[in-house]
């Protein structure tokens, strides 16, 4: 998945100068937190090293799962195919939900760590190729275990039912409805608040949490469009009706959906990333077939999109004279990824504790963008009654801060087969945002 970005450069640079400091208070969860951290870094290191494809997670699932057993939780596996629910009761109150994310992806590794992955895998594409934490989910691993053992240690300090649950599969954006359809509300306590975290190649210093109340990360739909047309010899175009410049035309005119039919106040992206048509210099082919990836926050915004793109398809058919047996066919995958939405009040709430908790300095609100997290499933499966917040921690190294100041150089983004964050600054961040998060919402003796 794609992430945050931010593109305030100015506020980001002048805060690389902020130190990884404690607060002034004393913090005796950061200091259990120190004493675990050499554990949860070697745990980062072997899950860096074994990543697993998404629905694949089988290893991953299974020592996870054995850690959950041992700091006392009920541990399900093999929810949602390879997701892992453990569940704490401590008592009446409410019911919080942390999640981590396991799945890696198809890159080859160039980071050039000593730990980096030499794991390869066969994905549905049939291409053999490497397989890394190209997107820092094993951050986020080692990070939700900080957080298990944090509050298996203090279960004198809360008073509520706390769920843990692995997810599979969110490269995919699948794994959090498959773990939602194999009974995830139903089979465990449904959560009255959701809590994730995410790793970004931001810019800036490591460590640093950004949060974005309300619509976060947006719908992402995939759709193809197959263009019909009738071939013939490139000699004699007259006697055809070219797919290769009908789908052209469409290309181009979707571009008015978002420019002249989508509110210049409602963001909306359609990106066509393939065009593939033809064989031969001098066969007009008689079709075309078009990838695309359709962006966006609201339902309603989404419709107009999906609308306005069958809408043109069919439109320029019409226009180049195909008859009706020969209109475009449009598919939209389903299921799709909807768009993460932070509940306002929620996430201010959330970064109010964490700015008392790591300082002023260390906290940010950062603009929502048009990448996608399955996240939005487990609030959306109930949007009355679950209060949701995905956050995110930047996880950029203080030479590639540097390096972006000094030289202009760009930052590897989130995917990129040299994305190597300063992991020990995300998990540590990660472990202690979590728990401390879930230790305000579930207070002793109700508070």
């Amino acid at each position: 998945m794609s992430y945050l970005r931010p593109t305030h450069l100015a506020t980001a640079c002048a805060a690389a100068a902020i130190a990884f400091a404690s607060p002034a208070q004393a913090n005796d969860l950061r200091a259990s937190l120190e004493e675990d951290m050499p554990g949860l870094m070697e745990l980062y290191r072997d899950l860096h090293a074994n990543p697993e494809l998404s629905f694949e997670e089988h290893e991953t699932a299974a020592k996870l799962a054995a850690r959950m057993r041992a700091l006392g939780f009920e541990v399900t596996e093999g929810v949602g195919q390879t997701g892992v629910v453990s569940v704490m009761r401590n008592g009446d109150g409410p019911v919080v939900m942390l999640r981590a994310d396991m799945d890696g992806l198809p890159v080859i590794e160039q980071t050039g760590l000593p730990y980096a992955s030499k794991r390869t895998a066969t994905p549905a594409s049939g291409v053999t190729t490497g397989v890394m934490h190209a997107c820092g989910h094993d951050t986020h691993m080692a990070g939700f275990i900080g957080a298990a053992q944090l509050l298996a240690e203090r279960k004198d300090e809360w008073q509520g039912t706390l769920v843990m649950i692995l997810q599979p599969a969110e490269e995919l954006g699948l794994g959090a409805l498959a773990m939602l359809e194999d009974g995830l509300y139903e089979r465990f306590p449904k959560p009255d608040y959701t809590i994730a975290f995410h790793d970004a190649a931001a810019p800036a210093p490591a460590g640093t949490i950004g949060y974005t109340p309300g619509y976060a990360l947006a719908n992402v739909d995939s759709v193809d469009i197959t263009v019909k047309g009738i071939g013939g010899h490139g000699a004699y175009p007259h006697t055809t009706v070219d797919p290769i410049v009908l789908a052209s035309a469409i290309v181009m005119k979707l571009q008015t959906v978002v420019s002249r039919n989508s509110s210049p106040l409602d963001p909306a992206v359609i990106t066509v990333g393939s065009f593939h048509a033809g064989a031969k210099h001098n066969i007009i082919s008689d079709e075309a077939k078009l990838q695309l990836t359709v962006r966006s926050y609201s339902d309603e915004s989404r419709k107009l999109l999906l609308d306005g793109i069958r809408r043109v398809a069919q439109g320029e058919a019409i226009t180049a004279g195909l008859p009706a047996e020969l209109m475009p066919v449009i598919t939209v995958e389903d299921p799709y990824t909807p768009s993460t939405f932070n509940d306002p009040g929620f996430s201010e709430e959330r970064a109010a504790a964490f700015r008392a908790r790591f300082g002023e300095d260390r906290v940010m609100q950062w603009p929502a963008v048009m990448g996608g997290e399955d996240f939005s499933q487990f609030r959306r499966a109930d949007p009355e009654g679950v209060k949701s917040m995905i956050f995110w921690i930047s996880g950029t190294p203080a030479e590639m801060l540097t390096a972006l100041e000094e030289e202009g150089k760009p930052l590897p983004s989130l995917h990129s087969p040299f994305w190597a964050p300063d992991a020990e600054a995300v998990v540590k961040t990660g472990a202690e945002a979590m728990a401390s998060a879930a230790l305000d919402l579930m207070p002793a003796n109700g508070g």
